[in-house]
């Protein structure tokens, strides 16, 4: 499924992305949080298949879960180099 936009607005309101009110040690454990090698490899995998238009229903549920997480993960990095001071390409 899909996250809707009304659950992206709640998040974002929730998580506050302009706000730099993280404590520093939560901001730099933010922006170590990545992907495990074999979801990225399987991020990659399914990514290809869609390219190609061979994704199953289930495939396409499974990358745009992968997708959602990836943005929930951007924006808290994005809200840690806030706190932190910090440009795009730090972390």
């Amino acid at each position: 499924m899909v996250i809707g936009e009304s659950f992206v607005s709640v998040w974002e309101r929730t998580i506050k992305p302009d706000q730099a009110d993280l404590p520093s040690d939560a901001a730099r454990y933010f922006l170590k949080l990545q992907f495990v090698e074999a979801d990225r490899a399987r991020m990659n995998e399914l990514a290809a298949r869609a390219r190609v238009g061979a994704l199953l229903p289930e495939e396409e549920s499974e990358l745009a879960n992968y997708m959602q997480l990836g943005w929930f993960i951007d924006l808290l990095k994005s809200k840690a180099r806030l706190c932190l001071d910090l440009s795009p390409l730090d972390g």
